[in-house]
């Protein structure tokens, strides 16, 4: 069986999980989150591959990348990862990935983005599932009248990476940290 290489990253929000498989970053979660056991199960069978802790140079890339993201000192990420899902949940998560820093989206405008404006349901339950949070930035995505909707690290967590890229109804507030 292969291995994941992962590491603990302590953000200024939250703790994350980091994991290398063969060199690719398959995961960037929030340690804590609800659905921390079927996520890191769909992770671990579809590669193949179980955890192991242990540094690698791709978690370590991400986990610096990921400081300097935190410093304001980078607004784009440049990884190589690998998306572990469905068709539809790589596509959600690549059009996640279309959503410049600063800005947000409703789940009725990426879904627009992906061509079937009718699969709002199937969107937010694809963007939940992402396992490469911040890098894919699915806390870009709010309620169709500007609130915040769920997150795997919290309503809290979100509203202050949005904060931080000072973007949508978030634009222009004070910094918590």
């Amino acid at each position: 069986m292969d291995k994941i290489n992962i590491q603990y990253y302590k953000s200024p929000i939250g703790e994350l999980i980091v994991g290398d498989y063969n060199g690719h970053l398959c995961l960037c979660d929030w340690r804590y989150r609800k659905m921390r056991s079927s996520i890191d199960q769909r992770i671990q069978k579809g590669l193949n591959a179980e955890y192991h802790e242990e540094e690698s140079e791709v978690a370590t890339q991400c986990i610096h990348q990921l400081e300097a993201y935190f410093k304001k000192e980078r607004t784009s990420f440049s990884l190589p990862i690998k998306f572990v899902g469905s068709d539809f949940q790589v596509s959600v998560w690549n059009a996640l990935i279309s959503i410049p820093f600063g800005q947000t989206q409703s789940y009725l405008g990426l879904s627009k983005l992906l061509g079937n404006e009718k699969a709002i349901r199937a969107v937010a339950s694809a963007n939940g599932a992402n396992a490469i949070s911040i890098i894919v930035p699915c806390h870009r995505i709010i309620g169709s009248k500007g609130e915040l909707t769920g997150y795997a690290g919290g309503l809290n967590a979100k509203k202050k990476l949005l904060q931080l890229e000072n973007a949508g109804p978030f634009a222009n507030q004070m910094e918590l940290f």
